[in-house]
């Protein structure tokens, strides 16, 4: 299969690694220009990983902040977003023949969103996972392709459960998808939304929406004209 990588770190080149053992053709990525946002252009130490890793093996790479349908080659079967925070449009999706499929590491509905590792851990869960679903209008509410749940190790931080477990367990998804694809065996599981979650990025500063939790037969409030003063 001829497959694109919209991703980044470490995980987006273990997903590249593993898909070209398996026989598929990397045809593309996109990827951040640079490490954590900043750095030197020129030092290509400073590159992100998976721009890092395709440059050698004369992969092409676009700026997943300029990914467009343009971007993405004729040919492509399958388009994998792989850690990736970049919105992948309709046209752009489109461009794959087969599929546009991503790895979000929770076991969807619930979680959705940015930190839903960090989350995991502030929330005190016993029990998470890791989900491959279908690329939809809707952020990480596509139909699953396939889901598995596994334990939470007790001492678990955000970075550990990533790196020894949700990290591999999303590579061998994404490898079992793409395999199902590959035979013609597309799943596709509606996500129930009665049960779905979805949190902030932790970095971002709180909403304050009033209007949200206005009880009925109450005046609404417009939160649009409150400010948050921390003094």
């Amino acid at each position: 299969m001829n497959i694109y990588i919209s991703g980044r770190g470490a995980f987006a080149v273990q997903v590249a690694e593993a898909l070209l053992d398996e026989g598929h053709r990397i045809v593309g990525v996109a990827a951040p220009r640079l490490r954590n946002g900043h750095s030197d252009e020129s030092n290509a130490l400073s590159w992100d990983r998976l721009r890092a890793w395709a440059y050698p093996r004369g992969i092409h790479w676009t700026d997943s902040v300029e990914l467009r349908a343009m971007h993405v080659p004729d040919g492509v079967d399958i388009i994998i977003a792989a850690h990736s925070h970049a919105f992948i449009g309709r046209r752009t999706r489109a461009r794959a023949e087969v599929a546009a499929i991503g790895y979000h590491p929770s076991l969807l509905p619930l979680h959705r969103g940015r930190d839903a590792i960090r989350w995991t851990i502030r929330d005190g869960d016993k029990v998470t996972g890791g989900s491959v679903y279908h690329l939809t209008e809707r952020t990480d509410g596509g139909p699953i392709a396939a889901q598995e749940h596994l334990f939470v190790p007790p001492g678990s931080t955000a970075q550990s459960l990533w790196r020894e477990h949700l990290a591999p367990l999303g590579v061998r998804l994404l490898l079992r998808v793409v395999a199902d694809l590959a035979e013609g065996r597309r799943i596709e599981v509606p996500q129930e939304e009665e049960i779905a979650t979805w949190e902030p990025a932790m970095g971002a500063p709180p909403l304050f929406k009033p209007e949200l939790i206005a009880l009925p037969g109450t005046e609404a409030v417009d939160g649009s004209r409150w400010a948050l003063h921390v003094g």
